[in-house]
């Protein structure tokens, strides 16, 4: 008897990146006594204290749950839950008074929303999404699944463990050849950790008005950078005095997850100055009804929290990654002095690069599937195994080129501190054990 016919999309997906390590994992008939897991972003510090007194209180008198009706809310979210977007971008010195917020059900169905929103039809290659590699992997798979096309220019990680920009005028041939509809920015940066300047971002804002593009900015991590005589970069920080014309092309992608410690929550938002963008992307989420009301009320209670308050969290948030990112840094470079690792500028993500370390013929998913199925590392007497992400998903790459991703690896600081500090010598053990058996 013949079985039913799976579409060829479904037909040919394959885990994503960030996920592949635990689903493997999860597979393994004999586990090791422990798993450190640093190959997704799932942070697993508490959410901010105002956040967690709604969270604990739901069935408070001033709760609208507290009859225990949970009802849809508006297409738009709550006002209270936009009001906490907006409320954040006041306190960190931007002007909210022409922004339109759409909250979402996650950053992620944001992100599928905006390449809805900018890109040409589904199937055509007209008006794609223009990215810089390596980029956040769960773009380039929206895009497949949405059947929208993506191109990118790519940067270089060198022996220094900088990522360098692409040339400006190596953007506008790509711009030229194919036409995009958008140009998208992650000023702090997921994979890489880069941090994008205010130099920076205007020159690309001055390419977007040049070529009638788009400018979009996912903000996951703002806040998280770790130079302090850096000033904090925005979309919102550009306007028409900087850049003429950028102002009414500008959206952003935010999120409760990074900054707010809250990925379980799925509340994000699409954020414009455009009034038409706004105005067409609620009526594409319609068809949503809207993002879960239980997680907009508690996000919304950063409402009301002050410019101190506000302060105050993202200034302990910074300097807890900054004594992380900086731990695991030194401890790799010690362990094995040949490893490159990207300069800890921002985010919550380092990417090591094993070129100058491994034998010809590496493949880096071929070495999370080893350290998932098979390897473990004797740690304090404790048979330990790491989950990483391979990078070579988070490269936009035509069949048939090299993939520089092969010899690198996402590492995400979410694990305790006494984990992260395992780190190093389990990756440099486990890539030795690897390598020795090949």
């Amino acid at each position: 008897m013949s079985k039913p016919i799976l579409s060829r999309h479904f037909e040919t997906r394959t885990p994503s990146d960030v996920r592949l390590a635990q689903m493997k994992y999860d597979e393994r008939e004999v586990k090791p006594q422990a798993v450190i897991n640093v190959g997704i972003g799932n942070v697993s510090l508490p959410t901010n204290p105002a956040m967690q007194k709604r969270m604990f209180n739901l069935d408070a008198p001033e709760s609208p749950f507290a009859n225990g009706v949970l009802r849809y809310t508006g297409t738009t979210g709550t006002p209270e839950c936009q009001e906490a977007f907006k409320n954040i971008l006041k306190c960190q010195g931007f002007d909210t008074s022409k922004l339109n917020v759409l909250v979402t059900e996650g950053g992620s169905t944001g992100m599928e929303l905006l390449l809805i929103g900018v890109c040409g039809d589904a199937g055509a290659n007209d008006r794609p999404l223009m990215m810089i590699d390596p980029a956040y992997t769960n773009y380039i798979s929206f895009a497949e699944r949405l059947g929208r096309k993506t191109v990118t220019v790519k940067r270089h990680l060198g022996d220094d463990g900088k990522f360098s920009l692409p040339e400006l005028s190596k953007i506008e041939e790509v711009i030229k050849e194919h036409n995009p509809g958008a140009l998208l920015v992650i000023p702090y940066d997921n994979p890489t950790g880069q941090l994008y300047d205010y130099a920076a971002l205007k020159e690309l804002a001055k390419i977007c008005v040049k070529y009638n593009l788009w400018l979009v900015s996912d903000e996951a991590y703002r806040e998280l950078y770790y130079d302090e005589n850096v000033e904090l970069v925005s979309v919102w920080g550009l306007s028409d005095a900087d850049v003429p014309g950028i102002e009414g092309r500008r959206i952003s992608i935010d999120t409760s997850s990074k900054v707010w410690n809250a990925c379980g929550l799925r509340i994000g938002a699409v954020i414009t100055d455009s009034e038409d963008f706004y105005t067409r992307c609620t009526a594409e989420y319609t068809a949503n009804l809207c993002a879960n009301a239980i997680g907009q009320y508690i996000f919304g209670a950063l409402a009301h929290e002050s410019k101190e308050s506000i302060a105050q969290w993202c200034k302990g948030l910074r300097e807890y990654y900054k004594e992380q990112l900086f731990k695991v840094y030194n401890g790799l470079k010690e362990r094995e002095p040949k490893l490159i690792v990207s300069s800890p500028d921002a985010s919550i993500y380092s990417v090591i690069d094993v070129r100058n370390v491994v034998k010809p013929g590496f493949d880096a998913i071929d070495f999370v599937l080893y350290c998932a199925q098979k390897g473990s590392v004797n740690i304090d007497g404790v048979e330990t195994t790491l989950l990483v992400a391979p990078l070579k998903g988070f490269y936009d790459i035509p069949a048939g080129e090299e993939n520089p991703g092969s010899t690198q690896f996402r590492i995400s600081f979410v694990e305790s501190p006494e984990n992260m500090a395992k780190v190093p010598e389990l990756f440099v053990e486990l890539l030795r054990q690897y390598e020795a058996s090949r």
